[in-house]
């Protein structure tokens, strides 16, 4: 697959009321495509929201407003083959800082090792900083009910 240039397509997702930050690496193809994070259907995160919530998510963006989540991602532009998270280059990243000073945002969470580690290299930010497994498909490894686990520190940073 060719590499090409890219700019995130879509805005953050978040108002003055959001608790926790959300960020995955760079939008996937899918993602790109339907102008919303996570959109693959075999990404596990909506599904594993919905199972932390106990709620079934129908409109995502009102859930994550009413429930002080924020998503974004940490890169603004790069190089990158299709959805391929090892082939990114040319990084940008987006001001975290800033979007954070604009919340209540006190917590930012990283989803894979890719966020996890760009955000570590190149962000700049007064938040927690708390890393999580990616709910890829590409992350066979973790079941539904790990990744569950997993982020259920999600739900105890929302309420402090």
């Amino acid at each position: 697959m060719k590499s090409e240039f890219i700019v995130h397509p879509f805005e953050p997702v978040y108002d003055s009321e959001s608790r926790i930050l959300i960020l995955g690496s760079f939008p996937s193809v899918v993602s790109r495509e339907q102008n919303f994070y996570y959109a693959n259907r075999h990404n596990r995160f909506w599904t594993v929201m919905g199972l932390l919530f106990d709620t079934q998510i129908t409109d995502r963006k009102a859930f994550c407003i009413e429930n002080h989540i924020a998503l974004w991602d940490v890169i603004e532009s790069c190089t990158i083959a299709g959805s391929s998270d090892s082939s990114i280059r040319d990084v940008t990243v987006n001001n975290i800082q800033s979007l954070t000073e604009k919340t209540k945002i006190h917590t930012v969470f990283t989803t894979g090792q890719k966020a996890s580690s760009l955000y570590k290299k190149y962000v700049t930010c007064n938040c927690e900083h708390i890393p999580l497994p990616s709910t890829s498909a590409a992350n066979a490894a973790m079941r539904t009910d790990d990744l569950v686990r997993a982020y259920r520190i999600i739900t105890e940073r929302l309420s402090l």
